[in-house]
């Protein structure tokens, strides 16, 4: 009887051990997606002119990706000739965001 409960509690722990595990594994393949994307965005965006890259602000990555949204940012910088691009993919039920930033020139 013995054995019983401590192989019960065997299994339990390694169950849980696991599910713990499947999640973190899933939470690496969203990032992953995510910064991908955030990547291929930045590229998108870096060959526009810079009057087009104003009025681009956000969007979505629809059809292929559909939970996943992003929104474009262009800050000035104490250097006159430079911009800095920010790019934020934002995605899941609890708005997970990763942002990548780059330098654009004016």
């Amino acid at each position: 009887m013995v054995a019983l409960a401590i192989l019960s509690g065997v299994v339990l722990t390694v169950l849980n051990s696991v599910n713990y595990h499947l999640s973190l594994t899933n939470r690496n393949r969203d990032e992953a997606v995510a910064t991908l994307l955030a990547r291929m965005k930045l590229e998108e965006l870096g060959f526009l002119d810079k009057e087009e890259l104003a009025q681009v602000k956000e969007g979505t990555f629809k059809p292929d990706w559909p939970e996943y949204s992003w929104k474009a940012e262009l800050s000035s910088l104490p250097v006159a000739l430079l911009k800095k691009l920010t790019v934020t993919v934002t995605w899941g039920a609890e708005r997970r965001s990763i942002s990548l930033d780059t330098y654009v020139t004016q």
